[in-house]
């Protein structure tokens, strides 16, 4: 009984720490921002974070590596992010893809666009 309770255990705990593990960073080569870009700032509510370090940073990472983010910022508290970009080469529909498609498509929602 004691060794079922352990494996139920166990089994938890890696489930946990499988869905919030950093996946590989991409290289990709990120465009410059231009002097003259127009720039927006969005904030979206993000549902499906589970940690800090994980979830919101792989999120953060994703949205900083696409061209034409100049900034983004996900607090896992307040389960936002809030991304400054350049209207030319990203979009709200852009953003939202990215986040959704973080951590394999399946984890994160977003709910609310400001």
């Amino acid at each position: 009984m004691k060794n079922l309770k352990f494996i139920a255990i166990a089994t938890f705990a890696l489930g946990t720490l499988v869905s919030c593990k950093n996946d590989a960073k991409e290289t990709t080569e990120k465009t410059t921002i231009s002097a003259d870009a127009e720039l927006a700032t969005t904030n979206l509510t993000i549902d499906g974070m589970t940690c800090e370090i994980g979830c919101a940073k792989l999120i953060e990472g994703k949205l900083q590596g696409l061209n034409g983010v100049k900034e983004a910022k996900v607090d896992f508290e307040t389960k936002t992010a809030s991304i400054t970009y350049d209207v030319s080469q990203q979009d709200i529909t852009s953003l939202t893809a990215t986040v959704e498609k973080a951590g394999g498509g399946e984890l994160y929602k977003v709910v609310e666009n400001k």
